[in-house]
């Protein structure tokens, strides 16, 4: 079975938003079987700036949904979206 490596970009819903929380509890949620090799901040327009976050798991079921979705439930952030995923 390959690994894929998934980007992820998440949005907060402004920029007062405390980015060092989300990036946290980000990292609670991940699941068992997905390693996170990078979170870091991308300027995005007027002190705005989302999160993108580069993960790796196993290419099987809906694990980069499953995963989305439990970044989505996390307060503060407005979206999240996997933008690309790779084979390794």
């Amino acid at each position: 079975m390959a690994n894929v490596v998934m980007k992820i970009r998440v949005m907060p819903t402004g920029v007062d938003v405390d980015l060092e929380a989300i990036q946290e509890k980000i990292r609670e949620v991940v699941p068992e079987n997905v390693e996170i090799r990078d979170i870091g901040l991308q300027p995005i327009a007027f002190g705005l700036k989302a999160i993108v976050i580069a993960a790796v798991a196993p290419d099987e079921g809906n694990i980069s949904e499953e995963f989305v979705e439990k970044i989505k439930g996390i307060e503060g952030v407005e979206s999240a979206e996997v933008e690309s995923v790779e084979l390794l």
